[in-house]
């Protein structure tokens, strides 16, 4: 094969991460640079995921022609007059247990391969995504500003990295037998996120052992999922209405700033920045009731005050998003229990649909799950 099987799966793999973007995410509305770094960042974790079995496998068939290698020793030929006949030496065969799999990988291709792997996803870990994602929440209205803002909020995420870092690079420097080069720092970099991902593993291990074969477990009675369903969307709807009393209470505010800047303030370009960021039916609805406000709401904020409005709309708009991503998918998942459940008490066991999911309305979703596999599908889930 080549390394035949390593190209397909790279290749497969970027499609699959790109498809699970524009699944969960608006690609038309988001910045390049949050789309790059999104889709290199799951495209690598999928890499991982898959890369690890051809590793497997290659490293089995080399280490088994080696251990052959090493059973099988050379005969050594006689001299016929200044004549050396190497037909003695015997040709070393490799058997059929050490025959080559289908995911062979040449030598070379995975030292280099996994060498970009790593390093790429640190990068990504500990330096350009929170990065990005601070920079992004930032209320300042300078790239200078937020740079600052994104570093600070960091400054613990970062902290604890170095404390490591220094840590081992005190304790290797101080060895009387070692000496540092750029391999052994190579070194205690690696090891530093590897004993912070393990201390992170630590906290968290000790629920999802417990949780996550749990939740598969009760996941095969339909009863349960759908009394947890409902408990959910109680949940969701409280915290729904909160996000959306919390935006209007934002807006709020946004229109006071808008009225009390006017058109001429040195501020103003703040202002309109701040609108971008709001909803679209709220934007619309502050520029047409665009009108001075009375009392102390007259005198206009500082470029401080404007900072942390801003800090404010990003988060609410941000949270009212994602009430309402979470309360469309919980009602799917409700109404698709609830449709089970009808299809297990109908004597016809027949599945039928009450309402079609928006979720589902795209064209590799229609291809992959065409009408006929979904009733087959869900025909056998009213079999047990």
């Amino acid at each position: 094969m080549s390394g035949a099987a390593l190209a397909v799966v790279v290749v497969l793999v970027f499609f699959l991460a790109f498809y699970l973007l524009q699944r969960y995410g608006d690609l038309r509305k988001q910045h390049w640079m949050v789309l790059l770094g999104t889709l290199l960042s799951w495209y690598l974790c999928f890499l991982i995921v898959f890369i690890l079995p051809l590793d497997v496998s290659t490293t089995i068939y080399k280490q088994c022609v080696l251990d052959n290698a090493n059973q099988s020793t050379p005969v050594t030929p006689a001299r016929r007059s200044n004549q050396t006949d190497f037909s003695f030496y015997p040709t070393v065969s490799i058997p059929k247990a050490c025959e080559q799999p289908w995911s062979y990988i040449p030598d070379g291709i995975l030292p280099v391969f996994w060498s970009v792997v790593y390093w790429t996803s640190q990068f990504l870990t500990w330096l350009l995504l929170p990065f990005m994602q601070s920079y992004a929440r930032s209320g300042t209205f300078s790239r200078i500003g937020k740079i600052k803002t994104a570093l600070i909020e960091n400054a613990v995420y970062y902290g604890t990295y170095l404390i490591i870092f220094i840590s081992l690079l005190v304790y290797v420097a101080a060895h009387p037998q070692w000496k540092l080069s750029w391999g052994k720092l190579q070194t205690i970099g690696i090891t530093a996120a590897n004993t912070w991902g393990l201390f992170l593993l630590v906290l968290l291990l000790g629920y999802g052992l417990v949780e996550i074969p749990r939740s598969y477990w009760l996941a095969s009675s339909h009863g349960y999922l759908l009394d947890k369903t409902y408990f959910n969307v109680t949940k969701m709807a409280t915290k729904k209405a909160v996000a959306e009393e919390n935006l209007a209470d934002v807006m709020e505010d946004v229109a006071a700033v808008h009225g009390s800047v006017r058109y001429n303030h040195s501020l103003r370009k703040c202002v309109d920045i701040i609108l971008t960021k709001c909803p679209t039916e709220y934007r619309e609805d502050i520029k047409r009731n665009d009108r001075s406000p009375d009392g102390e709401q007259n005198v206009p904020p500082t470029k401080r005050g404007l900072g942390n409005l801003h800090n404010k709309v990003i988060s609410a708009v941000q949270r009212h998003a994602q009430t309402e991503v979470q309360w469309s998918v919980l009602l799917d998942e409700a109404f698709h229990l609830e449709d089970v459940a009808k299809s297990q008490s109908n004597l016809a066991r027949h599945f039928v649909h009450s309402f079609p999911s928006a979720h589902n309305s795209s064209w590799i979703y229609r291809f992959f799950y065409s009408p006929t596999v979904g009733e087959f599908s869900h025909y056998l889930l009213t079999l047990f």
